[in-house]
């Protein structure tokens, strides 16, 4: 196997926390990784160097190239087989990780940041990246259980089933169960039939739970014969999905999202369910667009 894993860096401790868990995904992959810093101000002609009167090793520049070296450090002890290099590339954070995102197959961040990151916290990256990167984007938030499955959320949209793709290939290579998880209400099941026009389902919630269930087990088929070592529980649950999903992330290891699902409006950049998982999530969150998102 082999691909790259691009990690954002700025020098916090959320970005180092990122580090780690991109250098674990490039071993688990064969990949390569590239440590990647978005240096804002030489696009704003601010003096890079020391100041007059300040210690030589001062400036903005020495600054940037001592985070970089700490990162790629922090990366080499995580996986020391792995290949890490490293980029300093002039511009604003969002804009050189989308274009570093169009040659990788994952881009991880840190949940909040500082220096190339300010004030965005989990909001403008993350959201950013899920929205318009070339690549599925992790986010590393605290929390977790390292033991823990990998949970996938399954709609049954075309767009979903890229996310259910990576979370199978997760779980493989993590050595984890995977729990797929589908949450349904009478409020965003399509009926199969109505009464004259009426806004009623005509058959009852048990019928519904039964179809939902067979929803699951369609999104599924095919890829456990794929990933035959990958331990899979399907669970179709009677709730509301962004509520599923953040309390099964409790014991989780890793949350998988679609982008956008089924229902979701094209017109937002990013569906209220991932926004929602991205901010409140108790484990590590990757947000997979579809195909026709990506174009």
């Amino acid at each position: 196997m082999s691909g790259l894993v691009v990690v954002g860096v700025d020098g916090s401790a959320s970005s180092l926390a990122a580090v780690e868990a991109a250098a674990r995904e490039a071993r688990w992959r064969g990949a390569g990784l590239r440590v990647v810093h978005a240096f804002l101000w030489p696009a704003m002609h601010v003096p890079l160097g020391p100041a007059p009167l300040g210690p030589p090793e001062g400036g903005l520049r020495d600054m940037v190239e001592g985070l970089v070296a700490e990162a790629v450090a922090r990366a080499r002890s995580t996986a020391p087989g792995v290949d890490v290099s490293h980029a300093v590339v002039t511009g604003e954070a969002l804009t050189v990780l989308e274009a570093q995102s169009r040659a990788a197959d994952l881009v991880v961040v840190g949940s909040r940041g500082m220096g190339g990151f300010v004030g965005l916290l989990i909001g403008s990256t993350a959201v950013h990246l899920a929205a318009h990167g070339g690549c599925p984007v992790l986010v590393v938030r605290e929390g977790g259980d390292e033991k823990g499955p990998v949970v996938v959320g399954v709609d049954g949209s075309a767009a979903g089933e890229q996310a259910i793709e990576f979370a199978f290939a997760e779980a493989a290579l993590r050595g984890a169960p995977l729990k797929a998880i589908h949450a349904w209400t009478l409020w965003n099941t399509p009926p199969a039939e109505i009464h004259e026009g009426a806004d009623t389902y005509v058959d009852p919630p048990s019928g519904l739970a039964e179809a939902e269930e067979l929803l699951v087990s369609e999104a599924l088929a095919g890829r456990r014969e794929q990933y035959p070592g990958v331990s899979v529980e399907p669970r179709a649950l009677r709730s509301q999905t962004r509520e599923a999903l953040i309390a099964a992330s409790r014991s989780a290891q890793l949350l998988v999202v679609g982008a956008r699902g089924r229902g979701g409006f094209a017109g937002l950049v990013l569906g209220s369910v991932s926004q929602a998982v991205l901010h409140h999530a108790h484990c590590p969150v990757a947000v997979v667009r579809g195909a026709a998102e990506r174009s």
